[in-house]
C-alpha cells in the first residue's frame, strides 16, 4: 500500500478541522476527494505533505510503510510526495528552467544518482512539455510570475512531470480553469499515470471526474470521510447537491 491514513486528526491554532480520517491509496489508483467549503479538504492535503502550519493531534500517516511524521516537507518531496496547489505561488526572478534542474536534482541527489548534465535535462523539459502540452514561450518566464490561473495550473502538471512523483495530491488544481485549460491539465494527469503511482485529486466539481476517471470517489464531510464509492457517487453528489449528505449524517 503507498498511503495510509489512519484515524487522523488535526487542527490549526486550537481547532480541529480533521477528526478521524481513514484512507488507503494504493499504487496504480486514483482518488477523488469531493465535499462542500470548510469540511478539511485542503487540509488533509496539506497535512500529508507535511505544511507545518497544520498540528496533527492523533493518528497516523503512513508512506510506502513509513511514518511521515517524522519527515519534514522537504524529506517528503524528496521520497516523491507531490502537492498541487489550488493557488500557486509566484517565485518572481526565477526562471522555470533553473527552478526545476534544481528540484530534479535534488531529488536525483537524494536518491544516490549524479545531477543531469545540461544537454540531457534539455531534452527531458522539451520531451515533458510536448506530453502535457505546454509551450515554451511559458519556460522563459520566471515561476508563476503574471501567470493567469490556467497558466499557473499547467505549469504545476509540467512541474509534476518532471519530478515523476509517486503521489501526486492535486488540491482543486480544476479552481478557476476554462474548458480547454481543465482539458490539458486532466489530459497531463491521464498521461501521467502509471502502475507504480497514484493520485489523490481534490475538486468540489464532478466536471473535472468526466477527464480524470477516478477509481474511487470519497466524501468530506465535517472532518471524515463519510461516504465512499466509484464515479458513480461523483455523479449523484452532482445530481444532489451536498445537502443530502448532511441529512444522512443527522
Amino acid at each position: 500500500m503507498l498511503l495510509q491514513v489512519k484515524n487522523l486528526h488535526a487542527g490549526i491554532n486550537g481547532k480541529e478541522i480533521l477528526r478521524g480520517v481513514n484512507l488507503e491509496v494504493n499504487k496504480g489508483e486514483v482518488h477523488a476527494i469531493m465535499g462542500p467549503n470548510g469540511t478539511g479538504k485542503s487540509t488533509l492535503a496539506a497535512v500529508i505533505a507535511g505544511r507545518d502550519v497544520f498540528d496533527v493531534t492523533g493518528g497516523e500517516i503512513l508512506y510506502n510503510g513509513k511514518d511521515l511524521q517524522s519527515l519534514s516537507i522537504e524529506d517528503r518531496a524528496r521520497e516523491g510526495i507531490f502537492l498541487g496547489f489550488q493557488y500557486p505561488v509566484e517565485i518572481p526572478g526565477v526562471s522555470i528552467t533553473n527552478f526545476m534542474r534544481t528540484a530534479v536534482n535534488e531529488i536525483r541527489k537524494f536518491k544516490g544518482l549524479d545531477p543531469l548534465p545540461g544537454g540531457e535535462f534539455l531534452r527531458l523539459m522539451e520531451e515533458k512539455k510536448r506530453l502535457v502540452e505546454v509551450t515554451s514561450n511559458l519556460m522563459n518566464r520566471s515561476v508563476n510570475e503574471g501567470f493567469s490561473g490556467g497558466e499557473k495550473k499547467k505549469n504545476e502538471i509540467f512541474q509534476m512531470a518532471m519530478l515523476e512523483p509517486m503521489l501526486a495530491i492535486l488540491d482543486e488544481t480544476d479552481s478557476g480553469l476554462d474548458i480547454d485549460a481543465l482539458r490539458i491539465v486532466a489530459n497531463g494527469v491521464n498521461k501521467l499515470r502509471r502502475p507504480d503511482n497514484a493520485f489523490v485529486v481534490i475538486t468540489h466539481y464532478q466536471r473535472l471526474l468526466d477527464h480524470i476517471i477516478p477509481d474511487f470517489v470519497h466524501v468530506l464531510f465535517d472532518g471524515k470521510i463519510v461516504k465512499s464509492g466509484g464515479k458513480e457517487l461523483a455523479l449523484e453528489l452532482e445530481e444532489k447537491g451536498y445537502d443530502w449528505i448532511k441529512k444522512e449524517q443527522e
